[in-house]
């Protein structure tokens, strides 16, 4: 039997929407695989909780509201941003525009070392430090339910009852796939754009008059960019005033690969679903996967 944890209608205010330098948007996975490693450290504090483990997590979204504002008449849009007071001279102080978003969405866990002994202890701890805890950086208004699953991985009904709670709701998983079918002929990061794209075409008649307007895109779907973690630049060392003196450190940049929005419906299986950590010690690759197979990452 596989044991999950199903947090259900977490409602988040103002999480960081800046989910690398090069997207804006819902967080990147790396906030939300933080935010369990988070969760765990602090339930296992607990004991009788010390054998607990939260490896995965699956995450759904009911609805996103990114704090942006478009005027009569912009192009593009602009971030509802915050300021800092006036100071003494009654100036405005510089600071850095931090994108926000507001996000109601269901998280879905898999447990390690749970039983029916230590569910109520595990289960109460959970409900406790949640309060506690920031999400991607926001803040946790509201929970609707927090539940300890069961499921049978041979029973695919099993499957299906706890994939169904994720409804209704749009599941991020990874498509790194397809940028491999890319890599020998384009730059990585051309060849995510153009699976982004959207080409119009326009329909013409024999005389040329244009009749429709026709969009297209190189793969169906909802695709999206999506960060997954962070490429090492630096060997590991130690560097003047570093947080933790002990811990070696390294100077690295964000991984964006492609990533795709879906319903849970279109599922069978929860582990489709489901991101867990990877470390690649030879690309120096600290990844968030989705998938099983390999893909080519833009870094």
């Amino acid at each position: 039997m596989a044991a999950y944890l199903l947090m259900q209608n977490l409602e988040i205010h103002n999480a960081n929407a800046m989910s690398s330098t090069l997207t804006m948007g819902v967080p990147a996975m790396t906030a939300w695989l933080g935010a369990v490693h988070a969760l765990e450290r602090n339930v296992t504090a607990h004991d009788g909780l010390k054998a607990v483990r939260i490896p995965k997590v699956a995450v759904s979204y009911h609805q996103t509201d990114l704090q942006v504002y478009r005027g009569s008449g912009d192009y593009v849009n602009s971030i509802i941003g915050t300021a800092n007071p006036l100071n003494e001279k009654g100036e405005r102080p510089s600071f850095i525009e931090e994108p926000r978003i507001h996000l109601n969405v269901s998280l879905l866990m898999e447990l390690q070392g749970i039983n029916g002994d230590t569910e109520a202890i595990f289960k109460n701890a959970v409900e406790k430090q949640l309060p506690l805890m920031k999400f991607a950086g926001g803040d946790l208004l509201k929970v609707e339910s927090v539940r300890v699953l069961y499921a049978d991985e041979e029973d695919e009904r099993s499957e299906r009852k706890i994939i169904a709670s994720l409804m209704p709701g749009f599941v991020i998983v990874e498509r790194s796939d397809l940028l491999t079918e890319e890599e020998r002929e384009e730059d990585a990061l051309d060849a995510l754009i153009n699976f982004l794209a959207v080409q119009n075409e326009a329909v013409k008649s024999e005389s040329g008059k244009v009749l429709e307007w026709k969009k297209s895109k190189r793969e169906s779907g909802w695709l999206v960019p999506v960060a997954v973690g962070f490429k090492g630049l630096s060997p590991l060392g130690k560097v003047e005033k570093q947080r933790d003196p002990n811990m070696p450190h390294r100077f690295v940049e964000p991984v964006v690969t492609l990533g795709e929005f879906k319903m849970p419906y279109r599922f069978t299986k929860v582990e489709d679903m489901m991101w867990h950590y990877e470390y690649d010690e030879g690309e120096q690759l600290y990844l968030c996967k989705n998938q099983k197979i390999g893909g080519k990452c833009y870094g």
